[in-house]
Formats: C-alpha cells, sequence, structure tokens
C-alpha cells in the first residue's frame, strides 16, 4: 500500500474500483493499491497535467457530441486517454488507458482485458459496454490527432 497520491503516467494501463484500500494501479512497473478512489485519480490526474476534470470532460462532451460515460484526455502529447466502466459517481467505476489495451473478449457477463504487458484482468462490464466505451475513446483519439496534424 502506497500512501503518497498516485500520479498518472505513460505507464498506466488501468485504475480499478477496490473496496478494500480504494485504487488498485495497473501499470508496466507492477500493481499497487493505494488509498485514492479512481476517480480523484483521474482528476489529480488532469490537475497534475495542467487542466480540470470538467475541462477535460466538457472539451470531450464537445468533440464527441455525447455525455455518457465520457474518455477523458488526461495527456494528450502523450495520447493519454482513459475511459470509465461505469458511471463516474459509481463507486465500482474503473479507468482504463484505451493505448494500452492488447484486447478483449466477452467472459460470462464480464469482460476480460488484455494489456499490452500481457497482464489480464476481469472487469465487472458487458463485452458489448465495454466495446462501445473503446469506440468511444478511439472516435475522441482519431478526432485529436486528426486535428493536429491538420495544425502542422
Amino acid at each position: 500500500m502506497r500512501d503518497a497520491a498516485y500520479e498518472i503516467n505513460e505507464g498506466t494501463c488501468a485504475i480499478c474500483a477496490n473496496s478494500l484500500y480504494g485504487s488498485t494501479i495497473l501499470d508496466e512497473e507492477g500493481q499497487y493499491e493505494v488509498k485514492e478512489s479512481p476517480s480523484s485519480i483521474i482528476e489529480y490526474g488532469c490537475n497534475f497535467f495542467g487542466s480540470t476534470y470538467t475541462g477535460r470532460r466538457e472539451g470531450a462532451i464537445h468533440i464527441l457530441n455525447s455525455r455518457y460515460k465520457v474518455p477523458i484526455i488526461i495527456e494528450d502529447s502523450q495520447n493519454m486517454i482513459f475511459f470509465p466502466t461505469k458511471n463516474k459517481k459509481d463507486s465500482t467505476c474503473s479507468w482504463i488507458a484505451l493505448n494500452k489495451i492488447k484486447s478483449y473478449m466477452p467472459k460470462g457477463k464480464n469482460t476480460e482485458v488484455t494489456f499490452i504487458t500481457g497482464e489480464k484482468i476481469m472487469i465487472d462490464i458487458s463485452f458489448h459496454s465495454f466495446q462501445n466505451q473503446v469506440l468511444r475513446a478511439s472516435r475522441l483519439d482519431s478526432i485529436l490527432q486528426t486535428r493536429k496534424r491538420k495544425k502542422q
């Protein structure tokens, strides 16, 4: 268990809700339990990289024209986009890094996610809902990348 606030970085794969501790962090260096909730880690990450969660959320809503389980751009130059598995206010909501997913597949009513590290986790979300979240986050990423290329 770490006591310091976890800083999202380019190695972060997932921030999973954990009722015993607050969150379980999966990153390229390993797995950690921290006291903060997934939502507070996401909010801290936005602040750490110079914005607010509300600002990042409103930007994504504007780009996607959607308000439902909006993906969040934590830091755009490193392509750090995370999406929620449930409503942010739900205590079981986890956040997944789009660019760290290798594959995902249905496992009963849940979804098994394999990350680029080879680590696998089971997420309490249907395959269909998870796939929709991946597509929503991918669309946000695609629009941002297109806008960046047009500016160059």
